[in-house]
């Protein structure tokens, strides 16, 4: 087992987000979790890479580690779960290749950064063209495309993706999914949230499905697309 969540609760303020999520994830898996606005699926993911804190009780292990035991940058550079969080939120002001030099602070394995940029550069080939074009004047696929390669260039054991569908257009979505595939086939475990659930169940192999903070159906992909209650809630059917 890659990762484990027990029990896991969190809190803002007096507002009870997530009630004790209990999931786990194997190594090399594309896993996703749907659910509507505001069920707490970014908060999951902030959870895991600890961006938030978790509430007593609640367990989390990565590789038979305690993952509450480590601080958020350590868990990019010491363990690495990198984290694509929803809105990129790139560096606006830096261009393409500093974002991803950037995302490489605490790696020391210099001809493998550079490896590593190509790799990002062959799978995201709008960027190779834009490296020294600012972040911020991307589209928003190319924007996008950038938050994954920042991701896959700080660490790539886990990818978190939070939305990585939002605002593009159709055949741009297709060719993000493309690619998270082929970051996929290169050993990188896929944990993704996503509100197009339709999309996301096509594109991973399980899926957990939220509403209020609990986790209420788990199953194959094929399983919850043929689930009825998951079709008329999220699949329009």
């Amino acid at each position: 087992m890659l990762l484990s969540v027990e029990a896991l609760r969190v809190s803002y303020g007096n507002i009870k987000a997530l009630h004790g999520l209990n999931f786990e994830i194997d190594e090399g898996e594309i896993v996703c979790i749907i659910g509507a606005n505001g069920a707490g699926k970014s908060t999951t993911l902030k959870a895991i890479s600890r961006m938030v804190p978790a509430e007593a009780g609640s367990r989390m292990t990565f590789q038979g580690k305690d993952l509450l035991e480590y601080a958020a940058d350590k868990v990019v550079s010491q363990l690495g779960i990198s984290h694509v969080p929803e809105g990129r939120r790139l560096f606006d002001n830096l261009t393409v290749m500093e974002n991803l030099q950037l995302a490489c602070f605490a790696r020391k394995d210099n001809d493998q950064i550079k490896e590593d940029i190509q790799r990002v550069f062959s799978i995201f080939s709008r960027l190779d063209e834009r490296q020294i074009q600012k972040a911020g004047t991307l589209s928003g696929g190319e924007q996008q495309m950038l938050a994954v390669g920042r991701a896959y260039m700080s660490g790539r054991k886990v990818m978190l993706l939070d939305e990585p569908s939002m605002g593009l257009a159709p055949l741009l979505m297709m060719s993000m999914f493309d690619a998270l595939k082929e970051i996929n086939r290169e050993g990188t475990t896929i944990l993704l949230v996503e509100q197009n659930a339709r999309l996301a169940l096509q594109f991973a192999q399980r899926g957990y499905v939220l509403e209020n903070g609990n986790l209420v159906v788990e199953g194959s992909s094929e399983e919850l697309l043929e689930n009825p209650e998951v079709k008329k809630a999220y699949l329009g059917a």
